[in-house]
Order: C-alpha cells, then structure tokens, then sequence
C-alpha cells in the first residue's frame, strides 16, 4: 500500500457548429485505489459519433471495472456497435488508462493518437506491444507508477489543430508533448493541464474546431488531507469536542464562518486579526487566527466556492478568475481543488439567528445544501471526502 494517488481531469471542445461532443471520457472506480480510465473518440462528429464514443467508454470502463479482460470488452464493442450506412464501419476509436493499486499503469491504445507520457519533467519513451483482437490493432503497455508522472491521452482533434493554417499538417504530437513538457514543473492539477490543452487546440483551430479536440490528463501524486470547519455545533456543550476532533486531523484546517471563528480562537486561547480590505466586491474579506492556515467568512464565501467548483466540472472558464486571487473563496478553491485528495467537513447545525430574517436569502436549508452539493462536486473531482455533523 503506498500513499499515492490518480488526479484525472479532462476537457473538450466541440466541432464548429455541433451541439454534441463526438468524444466521451469515462471515469470508474474499481475500489479506492484502482480507476478506469476510457476516451472515445466516435467516428464523425455530432449526434451519431456522440453514440458511438458514449457507448465505447461506458462498455469498456464498466466491463474492464469488472474484471473482464479487454479481448471481452473489444468483441462486445464490435457486436453492439451500430454499422454506419455511409463508411460501412462501426468503431470509436479508444485510449484506456487502467490505475491498478495506485502502483501501476495499465495503458491500452487503439486508433487514437499515442499518450504522452512525463517522467521527471521529461517526456519519455515507453515500451509498447502489439496485439490484434478482432482485426484491430491494438498498443498494450504497463508502466510502475512514480510520484509526478503525467500520462496525456487526446482525441485526433488535437493533432489535427491548425491543419492549413497555423500548420501544414497539423499539430504534431511531438510539438503537443514539447509543449505540454514547459507545464510539468509549474504543480498544475490534471484539470488544468487538461484545460491548458485544450485551449491551445482551439486557439489553433481560430475558435472554429474542424474536429471535436478532448484531452484528458492522469497526474500521479501523494495524498494530501485538508480539513473545512463551517458553522457552530447545534448543542453548544458539543464546542470542545468538535474543535478537539478538527484540529487533531492532519492537515491544513479552513474555518468558514464568524461564530464558528470565534469559538475556534477561544479554543486555541488566541486572537482573531479581522481585515477590512474586500479583494473583490462580492466575497467578505478573511481573517487570521494563529494556528489556522485560512479564516474566512461562512456561506457567502462558500457558495462562491461552489459556483466556482461546477464550473471547474465543466468549461473550467472560471479558472483565471479563482487560480492567483487571495480573497477568501479563491482561497478555498485552490486549496480543495488544486491541493488536496483528502477532504474532512466538520460542519455545525446551529441556527445563526441572523439567518432567520426573512428578508434575507439564507436560512439553514441553504447552509446544509451548500455542503452537499460541494461534497458531490469535489467527489467528481476525484477527492476522497467525509462529512461529520455535530
């Protein structure tokens, strides 16, 4: 058992006038330590390719999750696939990245452009074998897993970027891995560099893509835990344990809201410095405690935060916004979204008085939702998250 672990991120940009993405990617869970990875690339672009690479991931990553072994899941692709009327194929194009036990990388590639893979803050070589199942050609590889390495898998949008404008013949794939070699040292999380990708792909295209472009990054890295205080306990004999429990969970500790900041100083007998500078208009500005690595206030700042974490599962267009900023809620989001694995809420069910104007558009209702949604938007970034109540 070792302390590492998959951060996945991924990102797509549809065909010039398509409403549907031609390529899909699939993400499951075998158990805690081991993930399927699947991008499908649907011939075409449109409706009929969005099918055929749904169908493709899903197959695959559900089958493969099972245990089943990858000559099942190609012949069941083979047998369930529509034949298109047009090219008398039926096939989507596909890239697995199998994380066995966080210690191994399983890769299995057909048809889609080669994964890059960074070792080191190089791009490296990597042994592939080659094995024909039902006709198809298919790469094979196996690579043990270090803390750092970033495999890239894509859709053939991304070499195809550029093609009679920017390039002759596109984006080769080794500019692609030179290019994406200058971010390995920067930290960024899979989802950015997903993102960083991407962008550079429609930047290339004139922001009018030929070709549905998806990337989709796995960073190897070690489990970082990090622990988010939000609100009062609803009985306040329960101050004490609370705080004990909070505090002595590794990790850097978030405290969300002025009450519970209160108690928290008067637990750590120290004193809380307020500021009145605002970074931005909208989130109320932190505070400092000694011993407390952020201080901020309560469902404002989070909701922001969970405006900003829906987005980040989808366009990731906010990212500019939150990623450099030091007000309260750009804070937390690069502290859970960037930084940690490990995600501990220890959330109060105190009514805040001040909550119960009816003028206002917060009550307890609000604060308890704004938990689980963000709780189900971090899972779907791949962290680990567990909520206690008091």
């Amino acid at each position: 058992m070792n302390d590492l672990c998959a951060d996945i991120g991924y990102k797509s940009v549809n065909h010039d006038g398509e409403q549907l993405c031609g390529d899909h990617v699939d993400i499951v869970e075998q158990d805690e330590d081991s993930t399927v990875v699947v991008l499908a690339d649907g011939l075409g672009s449109g409706v009929k390719a969005s099918i055929l690479s749904t169908l493709t991931s899903k197959i695959i990553s559900t089958m493969m999750a099972q245990g089943l072994s990858l000559e099942e899941c190609v012949s069941t692709i083979a047998a369930t696939l529509p034949v298109c009327s047009n090219r008398g194929v039926a096939y989507s194009t596909f890239t697995i990245l199998h994380i066995i036990n966080n210690a191994t990388a399983e890769l299995i590639q057909y048809d889609n452009p080669h994964i890059i893979f960074i070792r080191d803050e190089k791009v490296q070589d990597y042994p592939k074998t080659e094995m024909y199942i039902d006709g198809k050609k298919i790469y094979k590889s196996l690579i043990r897993l270090q803390e750092k390495d970033i495999f890239i898998a894509m859709s053939d949008g991304c070499p195809h970027a550029g093609i009679g404008s920017a390039y002759n013949f596109g984006w080769k794939l080794e500019d692609i891995a030179s290019f994406m070699e200058g971010f390995a040292p920067v930290g960024y999380t899979a989802k950015t560099l997903a993102t960083i990708l991407v962008d550079e792909c429609e930047k290339l295209y004139g922001h009018h893509p030929g070709d549905d472009a998806t990337a989709c990054v796995v960073k190897i890295r070690k489990r970082v835990p990090m622990n988010l205080l939000f609100g009062p306990p609803s009985n306040r004999d329960d101050c004490n344990r609370m705080m004990n429990l909070f505090f002595s969970k590794e990790g850097k500790h978030i405290i969300c809201g002025g009450t519970t900041s209160s108690i928290a100083a008067k637990f750590l007998r120290k004193p809380i410095r307020t500021s009145l500078n605002f970074e931005r208009s909208d989130v109320p500005p932190i505070a400092e405690i000694e011993g407390v690595d952020l201080v901020t206030e309560g469902v404002i700042t989070v909701n922001k935060v969970l405006e900003y974490a829906k987005d980040c599962l989808e366009d990731n267009r906010s990212y500019s916004q939150w990623s450099f900023k030091r007000d309260g809620a750009s804070r937390i989001c690069q502290l859970l979204f960037e930084e940690a694995t490990d995600i501990n809420f220890y959330v109060g069910k105190a009514i805040n008085p001040a909550h119960q104007n009816p003028d206002l558009p917060i009550n307890f209702n609000i604060k308890m939702n704004l938990v689980q949604e963000l709780s189900a938007a971090l899972q779907k970034m791949g962290k680990r998250i567990k909520v206690s109540y008091f």
